[in-house]
């Protein structure tokens, strides 16, 4: 379940925001006067989104170390967004 909490929670109920986040691996959405404000994760989330876009980057560089193809702005978002649609 989608947890969303005023960020005033933040400040006066850490322990519960911390827990949250720690044992139901979700992250929780703060909201600052009604509208979205910032999302807390734990450390294992965080590292799990970006680990993997680290990889992609490295994978990446390698890839254009060994040829001298180059794409436009254009064609990579092109073939991200039909990705994402896929």
């Amino acid at each position: 379940m989608v947890q969303i909490r005023p960020v005033s929670d933040l400040r006066n109920k850490f322990s519960e925001i911390e827990s949250l986040v720690t044992n139901s691996r979700k992250p929780v959405f703060l909201t600052k006067n009604g509208y979205g404000s910032m999302v807390v994760m734990s450390l294992q989330m965080y590292e799990s989104l970006t680990d993997d876009i680290e990889l992609r980057l490295d994978e990446a560089d390698l890839q254009a170390k060994s040829t001298s193809e180059r794409l436009s702005h254009d064609d990579v978002f092109s073939a991200v967004r039909s990705r994402i649609k896929a």
